[in-house]
């Protein structure tokens, strides 16, 4: 029962670690807890694996209980499918660790458990069950003055600093049930302090000396706060319209170079090909006729009606008792005094309600249950890789759709075909005004660090708002629940940082120093190691 205390005690550390309402300090012990459960069932030698596996979940079940209950608000099903899955996920690797853990030493075991943790989180972010939203490395996304190295590691930095701290504590407690000498709490506590010390350090002197760089650039970004309950599948594209160009008109001028809106703010479904001549676009284009310079960014619903199944493709779907098919977008435009409309479609997908993952195998088991975290009940069509939308003076955005804000590497992708700034637009209102969209508000600041690129954010309900390149909000934001718009001039950043430019190299190492310590644990005899080997 005393393990399944400590458990409990690690999952409450974690969830209230997280942001925007933790103290993300916990989280640098909050697995010791389930570490040293582990241990100790581990001694005992009996059922180990069905005793783990009932700790270690409830641990995780805990954590992603509390911390992504707002799912609950959009779908009930889907919320306990992504907190049970999920949990289960991180139960099977540290379930590895406990494996692992029985055949090397101590510090192998612990360097295991940091490498195969941010293999599946690297793992988290690519395939089709894809949901890292509790990567670890994320907790710190309200602490900007602590991080701004993420430049350099991403947040897969963070998730090591993180298991680094931790390890280092579960060593001190370990040396300390063996020798019964306080010396070595005492010296584990200087040590985590000081892993925990210098990083931050670092951090603050480079918040101090980095400069917001770059040619500047008037943005405008709309928050029409339209109820996806009650009023967005209500409201015409035409009536929508008006209400954004009325917003724009508040605060545009012939300084203005780029007006945003939300994610499928034009919810009304659009034929892919129609879009140049619907009235929706002719009335923002009167709007460009009196501001040229304007580039409206906006979010759409298109849909493109397929006859010839050569033509189809995994992501397509098939019309009930009929030889057609249609490709369903979530996509982003570009408007302004040229003719033609770049596009672009949302890639990463919202698993369930935009993407159903393996459906070969799932769909005849689960039809179309699906979790909803936004958008439209529908498997989506993305694109081979981001766009970015570029302006007639050269000025170039990165248009990221709300759910691929949580995407570091992906984000990366966009500045290195040119993105100067990056755009979001995002609908959070189908998770009410709840830890959801404060959370994923709050990621997005680490996507601007680890960039080094401004953001504009137009969010439907809220929060829209401006941020640097160091992750501060510049000037005040749209609260959740009104309607209204901002006004920010941001800078426009050519530069590449170094995270930019080598991507998720820390996970990929990790990759290979888990597999090589997995086959060296099973090229030996099973036994306990004490924590001198």
């Amino acid at each position: 029962m005393k393990n399944l205390y400590l458990a409990i005690l690690s999952g409450v550390l974690l969830a209230v670690s997280w942001p925007t309402y933790g103290v993300s300090l916990c989280i640098f012990i909050a697995f010791v807890p389930l570490l040293w459960a582990e241990k100790k069932v581990r001694e005992r030698g009996v059922k180990t694996k069905r005793t783990i596996f009932i700790v270690s979940y409830s641990t995780f079940v805990i954590w992603n209980a509390i911390t992504t209950w707002w799912i609950w608000y959009s779908t009930q099903v889907g919320a306990l499918f992504a907190i049970l899955v999920n949990s289960l996920l991180m139960t099977i690797v540290f379930m590895f660790y406990h494996i692992i853990a029985k055949r090397v030493s101590v510090i192998q075991s612990l360097i295991f458990l940091l490498a195969i943790w941010i293999s599946f989180e690297k793992f988290h972010l690519w395939w089709d069950i894809s949901w890292p939203w509790l990567n670890l490395g994320n907790v710190f996304s309200e602490d900007i003055l602590w991080i701004q190295w993420y430049e350099y590691t991403g947040t897969f930095g963070g998730t090591l600093w993180v298991l680094l701290v931790n390890s280092i504590v579960y060593i001190s407690l370990l040396q300390f049930e063996k020798t019964k000498n306080r010396k070595f709490v005492t010296l584990g506590f200087a040590k985590a302090t000081l892993v925990i010390a210098i990083p931050i350090s670092i951090s603050f002197f480079m918040y101090k000396n980095y400069t917001n760089q770059g040619k500047p650039t008037q943005v405008i970004v709309l928050q029409p706060n339209i109820d996806p309950y009650a009023e967005k599948y209500e409201l015409s594209n035409n009536q929508v319209a008006d209400l954004l160009i009325d917003l724009t008109q508040q605060k545009i001028d012939s300084e203005v170079d780029f007006v945003i809106t939300p994610e499928t703010v034009f919810a009304q479904n659009i034929p892919y090909n129609y879009l140049p001549y619907l009235q929706e676009i002719q009335q923002i284009r009167h709007l460009i006729e009196k501001y040229p310079q304007v580039n409206f960014v906006g979010g759409v619903a298109m849909y493109q009606i397929i006859t010839d199944k050569r033509k189809t493709t995994a992501q397509s779907n098939k019309f009930p008792n009929k030889n057609a098919w249609f490709n369903d977008y979530n996509s982003a435009f570009l408007l302004n005094k040229n003719d033609s409309i770049p596009l672009y479609h949302k890639s990463k997908l919202v698993v369930g309600v935009e993407n159903l993952p393996y459906q070969n195998f799932i769909k005849p088991i689960l039809g179309n249950v699906m979790i909803d975290l936004g958008g439209t009940v529908a498997l989506k069509t993305t694109q081979p890789e981001p766009s970015v939308f570029t302006s007639n003076n050269n000025q170039s955005m990165a248009p990221i759709i709300c759910y691929e804000t949580v995407y570091g590497q992906y984000v990366t992708n966009y500045v290195q075909k040119g993105a100067q700034f990056l755009g979001i637009l995002t609908n959070d209102a189908w998770w009410r005004n709840t830890q959801g969209h404060k959370q994923l508000l709050s990621y997005t600041r680490l996507r601007a660090i680890e960039t080094r690129k401004s953001v504009a954010r137009s969010a439907n309900t809220g929060i829209s708002c401006f941020i640097d390149q160091k992750g501060d909000f510049i000037g005040k934001t749209l609260p959740y629940g009104t309607q209204g718009s901002l006004k920010a001039t941001i800078l426009l950043n050519d530069k590449i940082t170094f995270y930019v430019k080598y991507g998720d190299y820390i996970a990929r190492m990790a990759i290979f120093i888990a597999v090589g310590i997995f086959l060296i644990a099973f090229a030996r005899k099973k036994e306990y190691f004490s924590f001198k080997n």
